[in-house]
């Protein structure tokens, strides 16, 4: 058993949030177990056990759930009570739930929010715990009456004694209840039985988000709190040769200006803080300073040579991740052979809600608040700088207005504690739209190069992708940059992996200065306009419908499945002459999606998206509105990647600075999106990021269907095709 210091229950409950708490249980992972380990607060207090404390009831029946991952529009606030609720066997409005702290050990692993892993990688854990919590409240009542426990049952927070029709709420249950030992084992509901989960019930976080009491990043506010921004050096390893302040210390409300590094990756990014008694009075100070910046020793690259060394590193070798039989000797031999490129391009990760940090730093303790995707990181991320034990760090979340990777980042929160620390006071250093779409880390662009033979039949004999791209974890201190990019294959389905007998997937990491990192479903999104692009101009190099084709290499039961909806959803074997129709399957965070996408020509013969049909199987869910609103969310930011939106670079610095540059799609840019789900016994998978890869490619498929022109380059202009 792996033992913890013990930890007062008095402060253990408060961390919890849950002071007036009768029943608290939660799971562990004993040392080598693969099962977690169910207890309860007094238990693990008295064992020295660090607990996941994610249910509380009180007396007075109400259920209190501390939730591990951020909330970041995914629905993990709706997620994680439906499945407490459904075994507690209680109505949603007597859920409540909190944001847990940063904790290294708590919450069964990592509490960073991405991968789409927030309801794969708990939902055995929450549904155990809420079964348990429930079969320890039958058992106290059935103490109670003096009757056997398998003549009660729970039904809307009470338990009912069959032959009596006897009744307890869970409030006057739960002081005897927290003092039996759980069950090891509990009988978990057949999904036939659910009357909570699979339900499309209302978000609870809607409503506060609606009324203004959602607490977002911004909405922080301390006693004693002054306000900073940063003017950051534009370029990418720019540092700070001299700055005037002069005027700046003059003008109303400004207390401090220095100079502040931030790190990125492996290097340090520059700039100078402003620290005013307000933001406004923050932000006009910066206009007024003057900085010069040293901008020698390193690469000033726009984006025409980051392409063209893209290009020229297709013409090295590549780290292989995945190889298999022999695709030289196969290809060579291949009654019909394709090749083709395709590029992507970088992205700004364009968050409704720019960045922003509250740190306040006392001489042996650091606190933090702010829109976090991965509290633990940052906890242990800010102990290792700042060389501070980890209890004495405390990482808080808030809402967040969008993450899509970027605010699971390091850089940001360690810029605040830095600042607070310098000040000696409280701060919420916030960043401008300008800030936040220039300073990066962007998403990485790309360049494949695709190969493969196919048969007479249309069978797939060899197949080869070399990808040329920046790996983002080549970025990190004392990385190995002999390691291959371990996502080279992600956003193909594993079964079409595994049905190939010659095949190779490699990538050329390309040098840059520019930082990149993870994006909503990360290589995935560039992966998949690649791969599934491809794939069409297969399909057709063999005289095959594109599904049709797709069915020959995805011989999987549950793929055919899949490919079966789509075709019945969209008509597809009805599809008019005179229309467009694309299609494309992708596989990423265990899901598989298909999508297809119709278009046509308007009379002043522009295109025009006239019809989206998405089908994602995620297997065994929690919420159908919730996945429907992922997938539609995942799509729209697709279409922004295909066909508005790209940053380029020009002497080392970002172009795009807002809105204005970095359009955005329009709610009149976007078509009725239709979105159907899979019924299936599969373990879950992602929710968050599986929609938004098959977009791109089956929306270029469509438009050469319709016009016989191909697009291999993204973005590009529907208006100009």
């Amino acid at each position: 058993m792996q033992q913890k210091n013990s930890i007062n229950r008095r402060a253990f409950l408060k961390l919890s949030s849950f002071t007036s708490a009768a029943l608290t249980i939660g799971f562990y992972f004993p040392a080598l177990a693969e099962e977690s380990t169910i207890l309860t607060a007094a238990t693990a207090e008295d064992l020295g056990i660090v607990l996941n404390a994610f249910i509380s009831i009180d007396k007075s029946g109400k259920v209190n759930i501390i939730n591990h991952r951020a909330e970041m529009g995914q629905g993990a606030f709706q997620a994680v009570p439906q499945m407490i609720a459904e075994e507690l066997e209680v109505s949603l409005d007597k859920v409540s739930i909190a944001f847990g702290p940063g904790h290294q050990t708590k919450y069964g692993g990592s509490q960073i929010t991405g991968g789409s892993s927030t309801v794969r990688g708990a939902y055995k854990h929450l549904l155990r715990t809420g079964a348990t919590a429930r079969e320890m409240l039958v058992e106290a009542a059935a103490k109670k009456w003096g009757v056997p426990a398998t003549e009660c049952y729970a039904l809307d927070g009470k338990v009912i004694h069959r032959p009596t029709n006897k009744k307890l709420v869970y409030g006057e249950l739960v002081e005897e209840a927290a003092k039996l030992t759980p069950p090891k084992q509990v009988a978990l509901k057949e999904r036939k039985n659910y009357t909570i989960i699979g339900k499309p019930l209302p978000r609870q976080d809607t409503p506060p988000k609606v009324n203004g009491k959602a607490e977002f990043g911004l909405d922080k506010k301390l006693p004693g709190m002054l306000y900073a921004v940063v003017e950051r050096c534009p370029y990418f390893l720019g540092k700070v040769k001299t700055y005037n302040d002069s005027v700046v210390k003059t003008m109303p409300g400004v207390k401090h200006v220095f100079k502040v590094q931030m790190p990125v990756f492996d290097t340090l990014r520059e700039g100078i803080a402003i620290v005013a008694d307000n933001t406004w009075s923050a932000m006009q100070a910066r206009k007024a300073l003057q900085v010069e910046w040293d901008t020698t020793g390193f690469e000033h690259l726009d984006t025409a040579a980051l392409y063209n060394r893209m290009k020229e590193d297709l013409r090295k070798p590549g780290l292989s991740q995945r190889t298999g039989g022999n695709f030289d000797a196969t290809y060579d031999k291949a009654a019909k052979k394709l090749e083709a490129i395709y590029e992507t391009p970088y992205e700004a990760h364009a968050c409704m809600e720019p960045l922003n940090c509250v740190a306040d730093v006392k001489d042996d303790q650091i606190t933090v608040w702010g829109p976090i995707q991965g509290p633990d990181w940052i906890q242990r991320d800010l102990a290792e700088r700042f060389k501070m034990p980890m209890e004495n760090i405390t990482v808080h979340m808030t809402f967040l207005g969008g993450g899509f990777g970027r605010k699971a980042f390091t850089d940001y929160t360690t810029e605040a504690v830095l600042i607070s620390k310098e000040i000696k006071a409280p701060v919420q250093v916030v960043w401008t739209r300008e800030d936040d779409m220039t300073q990066g880390p962007f998403r990485p662009g790309a360049v494949y190069e695709c190969k493969a033979g196919i048969s007479d039949n249309g069978r797939i004999t060899a197949f080869q992708t070399k990808m040329a791209a920046q790996n983002m974890d080549h970025q990190w201190p004392h990385a190995d940059k002999s390691n291959f990019n371990g996502s080279t294959t992600e956003g193909l389905p594993e079964v079409f992996i595994n049905g190939l007998d010659h095949y190779s997937f490699s990538d050329i990491p390309t040098e840059s200065p520019i930082p990149v990192m993870w994006w909503r479903s990360v290589y995935a999104s560039t992966n998949g306009f690649a791969y599934e692009s491809f794939m069409d101009e297969l399909a057709h190099a063999a005289k095959l419908d594109p599904l049709d084709f797709h069915r020959l290499q995805l011989r999987d039961e549950r793929a055919e499945a899949l490919m079966q909806m789509l075709e019945e959803k969209t008509g597809w074997r009805t599809r008019e002459k005179n229309s467009g129709w694309g299609m494309a399957i992708t596989e990423c965070f265990k899901s598989m999606v298909g999508e297809a996408v119709k278009v046509s020509k308007q009379p002043d013969g522009k295109l025009k998206i006239d019809r989206i049909v998405a089908v994602m199987d995620c297997g065994w869910y929690v919420n159908p509105d919730i996945i429907r609103a992922q997938v539609e969310g995942s799509i729209v930011m697709a279409l922004g990647a295909a066909t508005t939106h790209e940053t380029h670079f020009t002497d080392g610095k970002a172009v795009e600075t807002n809105f204005h540059q970095y359009h955005m799609p329009r709610i009149m840019d976007v078509p009725d999106i239709e979105v159907y789900i899979m019924e299936n016994e599969e373990k879950p998978g992602g929710v968050g990021e599986p929609g938004l890869p098959p977009f791109a490619p089956a929306l270029c498929n469509a438009i050469f269907d319709l016009t016989g022109k191909r697009i291999r380059k993204l973005p590009f202009n529907m208006n100009e095709v």
